[in-house]
């Protein structure tokens, strides 16, 4: 099943994502918290894919399980940059041949840490070059990333939203954002989309903020602005882990409310392989199938 026809109906859809375990780590770690997050019934569960290739493997083997053992549609992501067009292809066909038919289709980091790297020099530079190609070889239902502060690589909003209009015009069905504190920075790159005549789907993407650390790894890698409100709870507990906890699943919880409230199409979670913290945002706003 394609995932757009899930964003047809009149519900909101709940999707999760979750990571692979480490390659150091054994596979069937991960089915654990697959087992509590069906109970959340999800529409479906993305399984990302780590950078330069790494995990390739996991990701689709875990994706083509939620499929095949928990009757879960599965969102398998794809980077390309490292990657040759016949690497691509290859995985496309893995892909096909586990009856995989969603991808969220990425370019990828940049490789950190190695000087010699050239982004000039790949076959793939952009994530619309990917789009194109996976849409020359199958029928796959194809997601891609939004940035609603604007992409980091990017100096002017107004270029990113063009570059968006240009990859959903490649054939993307829907739209996932990275992750934002304030929804008023969802609603305003939301219209501003729509007047860029992006037409489809935009699904909001909600990371909580379960520690203190965390919130600071997360500007630095993606420079999302903290409201003052959730500032102030970082300050006040950051020493107390537990209530710092506690009050991160508050903080989210009322963020997907409110944008329940306003007819958003879905609600994507970033899991961070957290099942009894996401079940608890899931049970107090009551999304599910």
């Amino acid at each position: 099943m394609k995932i757009i026809d899930m964003y047809r109906s009149n519900q909101p859809v709940l999707s999760l994502e979750i990571f692979p375990p480490r390659p150091d780590y054994p596979l069937e770690t991960i089915f654990t918290t697959v087992e509590q997050l069906t109970r959340l019934h999800p529409g479906f569960i993305s399984v990302t894919y780590g950078a330069g290739g790494s995990n390739r493997d996991r990701t689709v083997e875990i994706a083509a399980r939620i499929k095949k053992d928990y009757k879960i549609e599965s969102l398998a992501h794809l980077t390309c940059v490292c990657h040759t067009r016949q690497e691509i292809s290859d995985i496309l066909d893995s892909l096909q041949q586990e009856n995989i038919q969603n991808i969220m289709a990425l370019r990828g980091d940049i490789p950190e840490n190695d000087p010699s790297f050239n982004i000039n020099q790949q076959e793939y530079r952009y994530a619309f070059e990917l789009i194109n190609d996976a849409r020359g070889k199958a029928d796959f239902g194809i997601a891609a990333a939004a940035h609603p502060e604007g992409h980091p690589e990017c100096r002017k909003l107004s270029e990113d939203l063009a570059n968006l209009k240009h990859k959903v015009d490649c054939g993307v069905d829907f739209l996932i954002t990275q992750l934002f504190f304030d929804n008023r920075i969802y609603y305003d790159f939301a219209d501003r989309a729509i007047a860029k005549g992006i037409s489809c789907p935009i699904i909001p993407g909600i990371m909580p903020v379960l520690n203190a650390k965390q919130i600071k790894r997360i500007i630095y890698l993606c420079g999302a602005s903290i409201p003052s409100r959730l500032l102030n709870l970082v300050d006040r507990y950051e020493s107390i882990p537990s209530d710092m906890e506690k009050a991160g699943i508050e903080y989210a919880s009322r963020q997907v409310e409110e944008l329940l409230d306003e007819g958003v199409p879905g609600i994507h979670l970033y899991t961070m392989n957290k099942p009894d913290q996401i079940t608890q945002i899931v049970n107090n706003v009551g999304i599910g199938r």
